[in-house]
C-alpha cells in the first residue's frame, strides 16, 4: 500500500504561522532596521555634498479655434511633450552647447514636473517645471533656461503665426479707420470752406454741401464697422497673447540642495533596513538552533 502524498497546504499554511510567530517574536529587529537604515540614508544624502539646482516655469499655453472658439489639440494640450522635447538629443546637444554640461551628465540631471494644484488632474495642466541639477549655478542655469526656450518654441508654432495675423489684421483696420478719418476731416473742412466762399450761389452751395454731406454719411457708416472688426481683432489678439501663446513665467533661478534627495534616501534607506530586519528575525530562530545541535554532542 503507497503512502499517502503529503499536504502542501498545510505545510505552507504551518510554515507561514511559523514565520508569523518568528516576526512577532523578535518584532524590534524590524523596527531597528528601519530606524537605522533610515538613518544611514539621510546620513549619505547629507554627506553627498550640496549641488545647484535650477528651474524654469512655463506656460505651454492653451490654443483656441482661429476665431476664439474653443480649444483645440495640440502640442501645448499632450502632456508628454514637454519631456519628449527635453529630453531629446537635439535639445540635450544645445543645452550643453549652451551650458559646457556634458549630454551624458546633462541627461541625468533633469526633471519635469506639472505645476499642480491640490486635487488638479494631472495632465490637463499648462503649467511645467523644468530643472537641472549639477555643479556649476551658471551652467544649470543657462541649461534650464535652454531647454525651457526649447520647449517654447516647439509648441508655439500655431499660436505664433496666429498672432502674426492678427497683428497684420490690426494694423490694415487701423490703416482704414485712419484714411477714413482723414476722409470725415477733409470732407467738413470743405463744407466748412464752401460756406465761406462767396463767388457760388446758394444752389450751388447747397448741392456742394448735399454732396459733401453724403461722403461724410458713407464714410462714418464705413468708420463705424472697420471701428467693429478692429476691436474684434485686438480682442483676438490680446487672448492669443495672454492665454494662449505659451511662455517662460520665471526664469532659471539656482539655489542649493543636496547631490540626493534626502527624501527619497530615507525612504529607500528605511525600506531596505526593514527588510533586513525581518530576514533576520526569521531567520534567527533556525540559525541559533542548528547551532545548538552543533554545539550538543561537544558537551
Amino acid at each position: 500500500m503507497s503512502a499517502a502524498p503529503p499536504d502542501r497546504d498545510a505545510e505552507q499554511e504551518v510554515s507561514l504561522a511559523s514565520g508569523w510567530e518568528r516576526l512577532k517574536a523578535r518584532w524590534w529587529l524590524p523596527v531597528v532596521g528601519l530606524a537605522v537604515g533610515a538613518v544611514i540614508g539621510l546620513a549619505l544624502a547629507v554627506s553627498g555634498g550640496n549641488v545647484w539646482r535650477a528651474q524654469a516655469i512655463v506656460y505651454l499655453g492653451q490654443p483656441f479655434a482661429p476665431l476664439g472658439g474653443g480649444q483645440i489639440q495640440s502640442l501645448a494640450t499632450n502632456p508628454r511633450t514637454v519631456n519628449e522635447v527635453v529630453h531629446s538629443e537635439a535639445a540635450l546637444k544645445r543645452a550643453s552647447a549652451l551650458s559646457g554640461i556634458p549630454i551624458s551628465r546633462l541627461r541625468t540631471s533633469i526633471s519635469i514636473s506639472e505645476v499642480t494644484s491640490a486635487g488638479q488632474l494631472r495632465g490637463i495642466n499648462p503649467l511645467a517645471e523644468i530643472a537641472v541639477k549639477g555643479g556649476g549655478r551658471h551652467k544649470v542655469e543657462l541649461a534650464a533656461d535652454a531647454l525651457a526656450t526649447r520647449v517654447i518654441n516647439r509648441v508655439s508654432v500655431y499660436v505664433t503665426q496666429k498672432v502674426r495675423l492678427l497683428q497684420s489684421q490690426v494694423a490694415v483696420s487701423q490703416a482704414q479707420l485712419d484714411a477714413a478719418n482723414r476722409r470725415i476731416a477733409q470732407a467738413e473742412a470743405q463744407q466748412a470752406a464752401l460756406i465761406r466762399n462767396g463767388a457760388l450761389t446758394s444752389v450751388e452751395k447747397l448741392l456742394l454741401s448735399a454732396n459733401l454731406n453724403s461722403v461724410i454719411a458713407t464714410t462714418d457708416a464705413k468708420r463705424t464697422s472697420i471701428e467693429e472688426d478692429l476691436t474684434s481683432a485686438q480682442q483676438l489678439l490680446n487672448l492669443a497673447k495672454t492665454v494662449e501663446m505659451s511662455r517662460i513665467v520665471e526664469p532659471a533661478a539656482a539655489g542649493k540642495t543636496t547631490a540626493r534627495s534626502s527624501r527619497t534616501s530615507l525612504v529607500v534607506g528605511a525600506f531596505i533596513g526593514l527588510i533586513i530586519g525581518i530576514v533576520a528575525a526569521l531567520l534567527a530562530e533556525p540559525i541559533a538552533a542548528r547551532r545548538r545541535r552543533t554545539a550538543s554532542p561537544q558537551t
